[in-house]
């Protein structure tokens, strides 16, 4: 196992389980645009993402900057792993059919470097798949220009900026979001924000309640919906390369 930091997710962790649900959701919604093609994950993490798009059938090359977590990808899932930063990507132009960056952009110093870098290694309409955290939601008393609490966080976006920061290289096919499904939202009407309460107690303090729901979280507890985009948890768009 990878040591738990704050910085990434993973599965089999009991306790992590609504986050690694959350993160997986994504990956599922992105399997129809990923599948036959060739593909690079931008910031693979722990690795299970790409695992699960090359499972897929996509033809996946997973890339992150630290070699630990490589190793650990490499090793846990036989991946095709090449280590190097995000803005300064070792292929060539039109490399890929696909790019796919979820949950990392907002931890990127260098983010118009990084939509560029994504860019040139796409093929010529080739897409862009990115998630983010909504920064309307997941800090919603931040301050635009001021540091985000998160400390692994450089810069968190709203829809807006997101499309923004796109709009010079991509045009944007889809702005939809990642949000609670029936069962999370009918368990905050009765006993507030799951989030929230996650955050602010010891996993080893929750109450039975919180626990059960959190290690019995899947990925159907999480929809991605074009509809209150703004109110939903991460943003996922799909943006397509101009020529």
């Amino acid at each position: 196992m990878l040591p738990l930091t704050g910085e990434r997710t993973g599965p089999g962790i009991w306790h992590e389980n609504y986050w690694f649900r959350r993160h997986e959701a994504a990956y599922l919604a992105a399997l129809s645009l990923t599948r036959g093609r060739r593909v690079l994950e931008a910031g693979c993490g722990e690795g299970y993402g790409a695992a699960l798009l090359r499972d897929d059938g996509a033809d996946v090359v997973a890339v992150d900057l630290d070699a630990r977590t490589l190793a650990h990808a490499r090793r846990e899932y036989g991946l095709v792993c090449v280590q190097a930063n995000l803005v300064s990507l070792p292929f060539a132009d039109a490399t890929f059919d696909t790019v796919v960056s979820l949950q990392t952009i907002e931890h990127l110093w260098d983010q118009p470097g990084f939509v560029a870098e994504c860019a040139r290694v796409l093929t010529a309409h080739g897409l862009l798949l990115l998630t983010t955290p909504n920064r309307l939601t997941f800090s919603p008393d931040s301050v635009p220009g001021t540091p985000p609490t998160n400390p692994f966080h450089s810069r968190e976006l709203d829809a807006r900026e997101l499309a923004e920061l796109l709009g010079d290289r991509f045009d944007v096919v889809q702005l939809a979001a990642v949000s609670h499904g029936p069962r999370i939202a009918e368990h905050e009407l009765g006993h507030g924000d799951i989030v929230s309460a996650q955050l602010t107690t010891p996993a080893d303090q929750w109450d039975e309640t919180l626990a059960s729901l959190v290690t019995g979280v899947d990925a159907t507890d999480f929809t991605v919906t074009t509809s209150d985009v703004e109110a939903g948890l991460d943003l996922f768009v799909v943006a397509e390369r101009r020529p």
